[in-house]
């Protein structure tokens, strides 16, 4: 008979099952590891989900048109639509996918899935993977562990993450009123180098508009350029006339 003492199983360490779901760019759903997890470009790839929708729901789905590459993402409320705008105006951010992939896992509590709300790659190759809750939900304990279980993953394939829920209110504001400038200029494009030139130093809004021959159409040029920051000023703060912009450095090279 063997010495040995028969004790209690080992508890399962956390994490150590956890598998990837995704659907790549080809339309074809894969399971990784998470090892290999970390060098998949997931931003390439479609919705590993559909996003419901149907009468009475509580919150309300749709798209966002994504000034970065000219086409449309989907969105599961109007609170994550505003991340997206948000994402698009962050000139660190190079692409994002909502509903990107889907954590199958195994931990010392239970087995749990989870579908993140959006994956971002940044310039430089890093990620930010995004949850988007309802203020009301921030602190129910599932949507806690919920946190919990995705930023230690995360962790491991060397992501950040963040559980965000309503952003900063001025930024938010400036940044709503900076996207209705968004898309593609075409009557007032000649502006653009007289507004460049007039913003080498800094320069009220009011004043920069007196230089114009037509202000309100100039004013809506400017915001288009804002939104590509390549006229910059502090948007924690509100905009008005006495509001000072400059041309960014990399815009006047």
């Amino acid at each position: 008979m063997s010495g040995d003492v028969e004790g209690p199983e080992p508890a399962v360490r956390e994490f150590d099952l956890v598998r990837v779901r995704y659907v790549d760019g080809e339309g074809i759903e894969r399971l990784v590891r998470l090892e290999e997890a970390a060098g998949v470009p997931f931003e390439d790839g479609r919705m590993v989900r559909a996003i419901p929708s149907y009468r009475d729901q509580g919150h309300m789905p749709g798209q966002y048109w994504v000034a970065k590459w000219g086409d449309f993402a989907d969105y599961e409320s109007v609170l994550e639509s505003k991340w997206l705008m948000l994402l698009d105006f962050d000139p660190q951010v190079t692409a994002f996918v909502t509903q990107p992939l889907e954590f199958d896992a195994i931990d010392a509590r239970g087995a749990w899935r989870h579908t993140p709300d959006v994956f971002a790659r940044r310039r430089g190759g890093s990620v930010l993977l995004l949850d988007v809750k309802n203020p009301e939900l921030r602190n129910d304990p599932k949507v806690l562990l919920q946190e919990e279980r995705t930023r230690r993953v995360c962790e491991r394939l060397g992501w950040d993450y963040a559980m965000v829920s309503e952003p900063s209110r001025q930024r938010w504001v400036n940044v709503d009123l900076l996207s209705s400038a968004r898309r593609p200029l075409h009557l007032g494009a000649d502006l653009v180098p007289r507004l460049l030139e007039l913003s080498r130093e800094p320069v009220e809004i009011g004043e920069l508009m007196r230089f114009m021959e037509f202000p309100d159409l100039a004013r809506g040029v400017l915001y288009h350029l804002m939104w590509h920051q390549r006229i910059v000023t502090d948007l924690d703060r509100p905009l008005r006339e006495t509001t000072l912009v400059k041309t960014a450095a990399e815009a006047s090279e």
